[in-house]
């Protein structure tokens, strides 16, 4: 089972790809808070969800948002977006990073939380009838509205068709290996994610994962002090 923690003061990057610190905005451009930490998984150091401080908006202080909910802001560079509103946020469940520690407390927040959210790309809370974005009924009639849509259709998907045209690119450009134990990889510019930012704070964390772990006590890479006890047998040995 994957252990989760956050990565606290650690410091994973240099100051400027560290994404901590960005503001994060919701629907129409409303400022949510400013990403606080991340919770990553100790085996991949994939990140999962990024912690949001709002800065006493909210009642819990903070919340989290999940990775794949999250994309790079097109109208503040550096910072992030999310289809969130204020009311949405104070249905979700409350976060305590105290229920990292138990992965059974983990795996419930994550079921309530989860369950909050629906697959349909119209975000509709669960908890309640509203939508966030308009019904068809609601557009039906606007012909300025039906323009936007189509537009908005033929910018997507020609924002896919170059991304996909940036990834075909990216495999045919170099069959590279970094060997294991190297510090640093060549990060591509036309890398596909969120943003250049976020994929660039995800490299720099998966280069770093065994330093950002070093200090967990419960997870598959195993205890601080176990390792510790192996690296002096190890030296032992070698004596």
């Amino acid at each position: 089972m994957p252990h989760y923690g956050t990565l606290g003061a650690y410091d994973v990057s240099d100051p400027a790809e560290d994404i901590r610190g960005s503001k994060v905005y919701g629907m129409d451009d409303e400022k949510l808070g400013k990403i606080d930490d991340v919770i990553f998984d100790h085996a991949t150091a994939n990140i999962e969800y990024v912690v949001v401080d709002t800065g006493g908006w909210l009642t819990s202080k903070k919340f989290v948002v999940p990775a794949e909910r999250l994309r790079a802001s097109t109208e503040h560079d550096g910072d992030f977006s999310a289809d969130l509103t204020k009311d949405q946020i104070e249905a979700l469940p409350p976060y305590d990073e105290n229920d990292l520690q138990s992965e059974g407390k983990w795996e419930e927040y994550q079921s309530r939380y989860r369950s909050k959210w629906e697959a349909d790309p119209v975000m509709h809370r669960k908890a309640t009838d509203r939508n966030v974005t308009p019904t068809t009924q609601q557009l039906e009639g606007s012909r300025s509205a039906v323009r936007d849509a189509e537009t908005s259709s033929r910018i997507h998907l020609a924002d896919r068709e170059q991304a996909e045209a940036a990834v075909d690119a990216a495999s045919a450009a170099s069959d590279r290996v970094v060997p294991a134990g190297v510090d640093s990889v060549v990060i591509s510019t036309s890398a596909v994610g969120i943003g250049g930012r976020w994929d660039t704070f995800q490299a720099r964390l998966r280069e770093r994962r065994k330093e950002a772990v070093a200090t967990c006590g419960s997870c598959t890479v195993g205890p601080a002090s176990t390792r510790g006890s192996e690296n002096v047998a190890t030296e032992k040995k070698a004596v």
